[in-house]
């Protein structure tokens, strides 16, 4: 019978924890949403991609967000939950029960696994899993909301290999003395100038329709020119500049262990198999497989910080200082995570420290907390 109010009663706390937990990580990561979203609108505006391509991409970033915020959300949900109930008088059920401090904190941690985990398949396969696949969507869709590029009397750039001048835009989206400088082809450049044109933009089309110019062909210094009443310039054959490079986060965790075992520990200088695996690629390796595989286990340190709050008692008169005190170290545990994944770039020594400061922060807190327990 005892075993099953403990059972009931751990159940009520895990889930009035969990509840909180996922009201916060919802709400705080539609916020950040938004917010990134409206920052996102520049890439409407400046990269000629429709609003259907923009939504795809800031919902691909959605995962790396709750990846960013989940320690935090994490931290202030069991700090909340505890304190609630030490408040309510509820603990007081834990104890009468038959459940000692310690077994609340190993159960604690056991719960705090699950987090852990969580985290760790975040940062290892689903971030790196959808920014690859969002820059990956971008490089791949085409200009679809071309107008929004053009502006009068302004050199635009923003389309890899291409650059484009209108002297005059009207409101029937006719375009007036436009220049054209087309670097598709890297061994050539053409050179076009119109005294008219309108976009074609459409299903079955996306181009510029121009008339009355000038084309000039730069081939290995011969250079060829001729005029044409009227032409189509081809503009679905482009892409804009943006997310271009492979960047290390999108990587998969597999790769950037393999690449770490063969060219850093091994020293094998032929790995070259993937890309950036080299020297300079080092550290900024260093950093990101600690952020994927090192920083989840900061979520035990935080869980026995917020257990310290049991081992407070309500007759003590500094009762609600050591509660803020515990919610700042709380908070330095968690500025911790963050300096140590920056720390862990920088050098070899700086990587091996940041390695084992979260395990020693760990073993310190919970030899205190029993040393504390065994005191009172």
């Amino acid at each position: 019978m005892i075993n099953y109010n403990k059972k009931l009663i751990f159940q009520k706390f895990f889930s009035d924890n969990t509840l909180f937990f996922l009201i916060c990580i919802a709400s705080l990561s539609l916020i950040v949403w938004i917010i990134q979203a409206v920052n996102f609108l520049d890439f409407v505006t400046e990269d000629g991609h429709g609003l259907i391509v923009y939504f795809k991409y800031t919902l691909l970033n959605i995962p790396k967000i709750i990846s960013r915020l989940m320690p935090f959300i994490f931290f202030i949900a069991i700090y909340y939950t505890i304190n609630k109930s030490e408040d309510n008088n509820e603990l007081k059920i834990f104890w009468i029960n038959g459940i000692d401090k310690k077994e609340f904190l190993k159960t604690l941690l056991k719960y705090s696994i699950f987090f852990l985990i969580a985290q760790l398949i975040l940062n290892s396969f689903l971030v790196p899993y959808t920014q690859n696949k969002a820059r990956t969507y971008i490089q791949s869709s085409s200009i679809d909301f071309f107008p929004s590029l053009i502006d009068e009397k302004k050199f635009i750039d923003t389309v890899e290999r291409l650059t484009i001048y209108i002297e005059q835009k009207n409101k029937d989206d006719e375009y007036k003395n436009i220049f054209i400088k087309d670097e598709k082809d890297l061994s050539s450049i053409r050179i076009i100038y119109a005294e008219k044109g309108n976009l074609v933009n459409n299903e079955d089309q996306r181009a510029l329709k121009l008339s009355n110019g000038k084309i000039i062909n730069i081939d290995n210094k011969n250079i060829t020119a001729f005029d044409f009443k009227s032409t189509v310039f081809d503009l679905s054959k482009y892409l804009t500049k943006s997310i271009i490079d492979f960047k290390i986060q999108e990587k998969n965790t597999k790769m950037l262990i393999d690449c770490y075992i063969n060219f850093h520990l091994l020293e094998n200088e032929n790995y070259y198999h993937i890309h950036n695996c080299n020297k300079e690629s080092r550290f900024v390796l260093n950093q990101e497989l600690f952020k994927r595989l090192i920083k989840p286990f900061y979520y035990i340190a935080l869980t026995i910080c917020s257990s310290f709050l049991i081992l407070l008692s309500k007759e003590n008169s500094n009762y609600k200082l050591r509660k803020s005190y515990i919610f700042l170290f709380g908070t330095f545990i968690l500025i911790l995570s963050e300096l140590t994944t920056s720390l862990s770039g920088r050098d070899l020594l700086y990587f091996k420290v940041s390695l084992f400061l979260p395990i020693i922060l760990i073993l310190l807190q919970y030899i205190y907390f029993n040393k504390k327990l065994n005191f009172d």
